[in-house]
């Protein structure tokens, strides 16, 4: 099935935004530059979203969709218990750390969320879905290993997202502050530091 101009055209505007968003951030962002960088009249960003903040939220949603998806793309499947938690750390860090456009609006926003509350229940959303991931995973990942977490599954997925968002912040402002490897291993001694043995499945 086709799609219309207009949802073609509403499609490449956030698109613009999401560029021109990762390189100059939020509050250097206009309306101006995002029409600019999709090749359109200011009027015509107008059209399809009548404000600055009406774009943001597109933009914001479909910024953490990619991360998202990208996450669950990148999850390790069918790996032997403790083997896939690394796996599943590695592929965290990577999704973060990788300067992706998206990842880099998700940040940017997470910051100007201080002080636009507007931005929060899309945000955390986001952790929420985040953390379901890992719970998921990692929850059938424990009990396949006979281990089990001595801190309650809704929350160490949490604790696991927060160490990674904010390392991950540090690499943003020197990226020589610690390798990936430093971070999955000192994570995942950390992990497993907070595992005791449990029922193994027959």
């Amino acid at each position: 099935m086709g799609y219309k101009k207009s949802e073609i055209s509403s499609a490449q505007i956030v698109q613009a935004a999401i560029r021109v968003l990762a390189r100059q951030g939020y509050a250097r962002t206009s309306l101006l530059d995002i029409a600019r960088e999709a090749g359109m009249s200011k009027g015509a960003v107008h059209y399809h979203f009548p404000s600055k903040e009406a774009l943001i939220e597109v933009v914001l949603a479909e910024a953490c969709d990619v991360v998202q998806r990208r996450t669950l793309e990148a999850w390790p499947a069918d790996q032997p218990a403790l083997l896939g938690l690394r796996r599943a750390l590695e592929a965290l860090w990577e999704v973060r750390a990788s300067r992706t456009d998206e990842a880099l609006v998700v940040a940017d926003l997470l910051a100007q969320s201080l002080s636009d509350p507007k931005l929060r229940p899309r945000l955390a959303e986001f952790y929420e879905r985040a953390a379901e991931q890992m719970r998921t995973a990692l929850g059938a990942n424990f009990a396949a290993a006979g281990l089990q977490p001595r801190i309650p599954m809704d929350v160490l997925p949490r604790i696991v997202v927060g160490l990674l968002d904010g390392l991950v912040m540090q690499i943003f402002v020197d990226e020589n502050a610690l390798t990936p490897a430093q971070v999955v291993g000192a994570i995942e001694t950390l992990a497993l530091g907070l595992l005791v043995p449990g029922t193994k499945p027959a």
